[in-house]
């Protein structure tokens, strides 16, 4: 059953007892001596009181259910030996000392209970032992095994799984490893030994799912499909893929965005040495990299191709792609220019 089914189905059955407690109390009424009219009221109120407490019960826990209940019997039998007390010392207020002090004492009781139930930790550790937390599925994308960068993440305990590897990615990785390109059929390979070490990992999941999406030929569209039908995250590099992901609601666990996080962050005005190895995009530029890989682009860099020189850091561009930093030459570098 839907969700949705369940809700309307909880509405009519609401009705229906509605309905019922009516019919009792037009009919309990009149051999009471009251109208009948006045017996639906009656119920009816009594009815929505019920249904309102039921609604906040359904919400709490089961443990605060149990504690404000045994609380409020507890308060209660206090509440009418305090009211007998009461009625002891002043006989005049007999009944309404016993139903007065009955009320006020499985108030307090049922409300001391309610709110510091939740104090018996190890009581409740015994009495009402909560499952785990079920880990959110993770689905891994061709790009992220060729990558290989999820392998280290997942040595150091900062990925969890479930890891689940659709069979469609391993066809999808045979069929680069049979590429006639070397380049590619190294990539292919590599994918294949990222899978392997994955599931040498103590203590990691790695599930191969054959599950596949029929009418789907698209590899990313099979994992966003997939995705959203199992309620799962995506781990990629791919940034197209990461693009569409997010216009369709996927989470997306992206490597390159966990990676950029922990470069070392540089500000406007920085100084840094990089070795400048070949001409840029636009005219006059030079471009050097990191020792992480981040690409530096020097402004009126060409000139200084094969050496190394202090720039200072003008911005910086950061993309789910990767990072890129802009610098210009330091005072010094175009002085001796």
């Amino acid at each position: 059953m839907s969700a949705r089914s369940g809700r309307v189905a909880g509405v009519v059955l609401r009705v229906l007892v509605a309905i019922l407690a009516a019919v009792i109390g037009a009919d309990t009424a009149p051999r009471a001596g009251y109208s009948a009219f006045g017996g639906v009221v009656a119920a009816l109120v009594v009815t929505a009181l019920v249904l309102m407490a039921e609604r906040a019960a359904g919400r709490a826990r089961l443990e605060r259910l149990v504690w404000g209940t045994l609380g409020g019997v507890v308060g209660l039998f206090a509440g009418i030996a305090a009211g007998f007390a009461l009625a002891g010392v002043a006989p005049a207020v007999g009944a309404g000392a016993l139903a007065l002090g009955g009320l006020l004492g499985a108030w307090l009781g049922g409300a001391t209970g309610v709110r510091r139930g939740a104090e018996v930790t190890g009581l409740n550790a015994m009495l009402f032992p909560r499952p785990a937390a079920e880990r959110p599925t993770k689905l891994v994308d061709t790009s992220s095994l060729i990558d290989g960068r999820i392998a280290d993440l997942a040595a150091t305990g900062f990925v969890d799984g479930p890891l689940v590897i659709p069979e469609f990615v391993l066809r999808e990785l045979q069929q680069i490893a049979d590429a006639g390109d070397p380049r590619k059929r190294t990539r292919g390979k590599r994918g294949f030994d990222v899978v392997q070490r994955l599931q040498r990992l103590p203590g990691l999941l790695v599930e191969l799912d054959p599950a596949d999406v029929p009418g789907v030929i698209e590899v990313d569209e099979k994992l966003l499909a997939l995705a959203r039908a199992r309620g799962a995250k995506i781990v990629t590099t791919d940034y197209n893929l990461n693009k569409r992901a997010e216009l369709t609601g996927v989470v997306v666990l992206n490597v390159n965005d966990l990676s950029n996080a922990l470069k070392p962050a540089v500000v406007a005005g920085e100084a840094m040495r990089v070795h400048v190895l070949r001409e840029g995009k636009e005219s006059g530029q030079g471009v050097a990299y990191l020792d992480d890989g981040t690409m530096v682009v020097v402004d009126q860099g060409k000139r200084w191709i094969g050496q190394t020189v202090d720039v200072a850091v003008t911005s910086v561009l950061q993309t789910s792609a990767g990072r890129i930093i802009f610098t210009r030459l330091r005072d010094d570098e175009g002085a001796r220019a």
